[in-house]
C-alpha cells in the first residue's frame, strides 16, 4: 500500500440566517425571478475555450446563477411529513473558474449551497455559510477577493428575494 499523507485543520465559518416576513412561495419565487437558471452554454464555452463567449458573459450575464435545485423537504416524508424545504447550489461558473485556476481545492465550495425552508409561521427562511470563510482558507489573496466578491452578490439576492 502506498504512503498517504493526510492533513487536517479547522476553518472558522460564519452562518448566516435571513428571515422573511413572506410566504416560502414567495420568497422561492422572488429567489428563482431574480436568480436565473444557469446557462449552460457558458459551460460549453469554457469547455472548448471559446473566448468571445465568455467575455460576453463575464460582462453581460447574471453575476449569480442557480445550478441545481434539490427538494431536501420530500426527503422527510419517510420520518412523518414532508416539509418544505430546497436546496440551492448557486454561483457563476466564471468566477468559480477565476478561483479554481490558482486554488483546485476551491472546488470543494463553488458553487455554493443555500437553503430555503418554511418556518412555523409559513415564512421563507435563507441560511448559508459565508462564501468568504470558505475562500479566505486557501491563503491566496486572488481567491480570497472572490470569496469577498461572492458574500456581496449572494447577500443582495438573498435579501432582495427575501424582502
Amino acid at each position: 500500500m502506498a504512503d498517504v499523507l493526510i492533513t487536517s485543520r479547522i476553518n472558522p465559518v460564519e452562518h448566516i440566517t435571513i428571515r422573511s416576513e413572506k410566504s416560502f412561495e414567495a420568497v422561492r419565487d422572488a429567489l428563482e425571478a431574480t436568480v436565473p437558471r444557469l446557462d449552460t452554454g457558458i459551460q460549453d464555452a469554457l469547455h472548448w475555450n471559446d473566448r468571445a463567449y465568455t467575455e460576453d458573459f463575464d460582462a453581460h450575464g447574471p453575476k449569480l446563477s442557480i445550478f441545481l435545485v434539490r427538494d431536501h423537504g420530500s426527503l422527510l416524508a419517510i420520518f412523518g411529513g414532508a416539509r418544505k424545504a430546497l436546496q440551492y447550489e448557486i454561483g457563476n461558473p466564471l468566477t468559480a473558474s477565476k478561483m479554481t485556476r490558482y486554488r483546485l481545492e476551491a472546488t470543494l465550495y463553488a458553487p455554493l449551497r443555500v437553503t430555503l425552508f418554511e418556518d412555523a409561521e409559513g415564512r421563507g427562511v435563507f441560511e448559508y455559510d459565508k462564501p468568504s470563510c470558505f475562500f479566505g482558507q486557501f491563503g491566496d489573496e486572488r481567491v480570497a477577493e472572490m470569496g469577498r466578491m461572492l458574500d456581496e452578490e449572494i447577500d443582495a439576492a438573498l435579501r432582495l428575494a427575501a424582502g
